[in-house]
């Protein structure tokens, strides 16, 4: 296999994992926390975010392209950072950290400090707010590891909440970068981070609310009250 069709491939593959992830992460999100149907589309977008994240990687690594190797990290970081949080919910409950949660982040925090001084290098704003998004979210990852007696019982479910919205985020903004290429470059990027930020904060208020109530999230998911 020559390196031309082998890129290839790694092309369509990345931009049908793309898709799969664009078309599925709704379906999870609509479907009743914790039930069948939320697991099984979750699991879904994870290994499609997973591979469209790796492939992305590959051709940014043969090509080198800077800034596509980032974003691909970026999107893989944070697919990593909500698939984790269901394997985190006794941190606060006497569960150690496992060594590759601090590898990941540890190794995140200077990828993302790279993507800043590459966003002040060549000027790109886009890196910038992914650049400081990312290394805001690997700060937070660390400092939950380094303290986990001070995390609420319910961290896990808004850890995993945040990192698998984001990741869609991510994959939004990936598919506006490439098809409307009518708009401005910057806006063909951010536009998704605009809009679904301030949505996913209010999904989050919104369960919070619920939880204060001791409120069931979902089917089998229910997370107690905040002790203060």
């Amino acid at each position: 296999m020559t390196t031309e069709t082998f890129l290839d491939l790694n092309r369509w593959l990345h931009i049908g994992c793309g898709m799969i992830g664009f078309f599925v992460a709704p379906v999870a999100l609509a479907t009743r926390k914790g039930g069948p149907a939320h697991r099984f589309w979750g699991r879904v977008f994870f290994w499609a975010m997973l591979t469209a994240g790796l492939t992305a990687i590959v051709a940014a690594t043969f090509k080198g392209l800077t800034f596509l190797l980032l974003t691909g990290v970026f999107s893989l970081y944070l697919s990593w950072l909500g698939y984790r949080a269901l394997y985190q919910k006794r941190l606060g409950r006497g569960q150690r950290p496992a060594v590759y949660d601090w590898l990941g982040s540890g190794a995140a925090m200077l990828l993302f400090v790279g993507t800043l001084v590459y966003a002040v290098v060549t000027r790109n704003i886009v890196s910038g707010v992914f650049g400081l998004g990312g290394l805001r979210l690997a700060v937070a990852e660390l400092q939950k590891l380094y303290r986990p007696a001070e995390l609420a019982p319910n961290h896990w479910f808004f850890d995993h909440m945040r990192g698998f919205i984001l990741s869609y985020v991510a994959a939004v903004s990936a598919f506006s970068a490439t098809s409307f290429t009518f708009l401005p470059v910057a806006v063909r990027f951010l536009w998704p981070t605009v809009v679904g930020v301030p949505l996913m904060l209010y999904w989050m208020r919104r369960y919070r609310q619920q939880l204060a109530q001791g409120r069931a999230v979902g089917a089998s998911v229910r997370i107690q009250p905040e002790v203060a």
